[in-house]
């Protein structure tokens, strides 16, 4: 990995209530058909767990495996598969770019919103491939910051997309990752590659408080802040004044949030 690659938001409660909060059915439907019993999967950047517990109550009794960069993640998620009963899914510590497993492991490997992290994310790709069976697939999910859209349009939205894309950026991240995944894929060494896309939206009064909430807490609180500030690509009066920004977007009942994202579905 490069050294000077980090991950951008960090593991603060706010950033994993956000992770907790997605699923199979809306972050991952556009593989779910690959999914069988029998089947084994490894779910890199698996974070809490909770997209991992879905693949694995549809392969089971096929072993999971989910890997992540951070051990107190890791543990978290551990705990998570104890309290749940589930148990073919196992976590570890792991790194994206070398995995500790032989060639021809498994029969899916997925990735969700974990490229646009990697400072080199085809060689990550043709790591994932390696490690997948000959017919197999590896599937991934990222945003594409550079389509996200939201109402009303907010000053303070518009400064926060610009820091959120800059700090990506700053941490060797690709935050228009989404419409990149099919060039990575191909670059990679895979051949039959398909390609979908699909959106988050949050408009309701609960989605808007959920996730402007969440915003405005990560904003100043989580890794994010501290990138901000040691970039210097934000000082901490405009952070809080994007946090505000969200708040009242949160409070604002025509507001609407919608975050596109690419997937592909790569052959082995």
């Amino acid at each position: 990995m490069d050294a000077q690659q980090r991950y951008t938001h960090g593991h603060h409660e706010s950033v994993l209530r956000s992770h907790e909060w997605r699923t199979l059915e809306n972050s991952g439907a556009y593989f779910a058909s690959l999914l069988h019993p029998g089947a084994a999967v490894l779910d890199v950047g698996s974070g809490p767990g909770t997209i991992t517990f879905d693949i694995a109550a549809r392969v089971a009794p096929g072993p999971v495996v989910g890997i992540d960069a951070s051990a107190d993640i890791v543990e978290h998620a551990t705990r998570s598969a104890a309290e749940r009963g589930v148990e073919n899914v196992t976590f570890s510590v792991g790194d994206a770019y070398a995995l500790e497993f032989p060639d021809a492991t498994f029969d899916v490997v997925h990735a969700h919103q974990v490229l646009q992290h990697m400072g080199d994310p085809v060689a990550v790709l043709r790591e994932l491939r390696r490690v997948t069976k000959p017919g197999g697939h590896v599937v991934a999910r990222d945003v594409d910051w550079g389509g996200t859209m939201w109402a009303p349009q907010l000053p303070g939205l518009s400064a926060w997309m610009r820091v959120n894309q800059a700090v990506q950026r700053a941490n060797h991240g690709e935050p228009y990752a989404g419409r990149l995944l099919r060039g990575w894929a191909l670059e990679a060494g895979f051949e039959e590659v398909s390609s979908s896309a699909s959106i988050w939206c949050f408009a309701s009064a609960d989605d808007r408080r959920w996730w402007g909430e969440s915003w405005s807490v990560r904003v100043v609180d989580s890794d994010f802040a501290r990138h901000a500030l040691d970039h210097g690509i934000a000082s901490s009066a405009e952070l809080d004044e994007i946090a505000a920004a969200w708040l009242e977007w949160v409070r604002t009942p025509s507001g609407w949030y919608g975050m596109p994202h690419g997937e592909i579905v790569a052959r082995v």
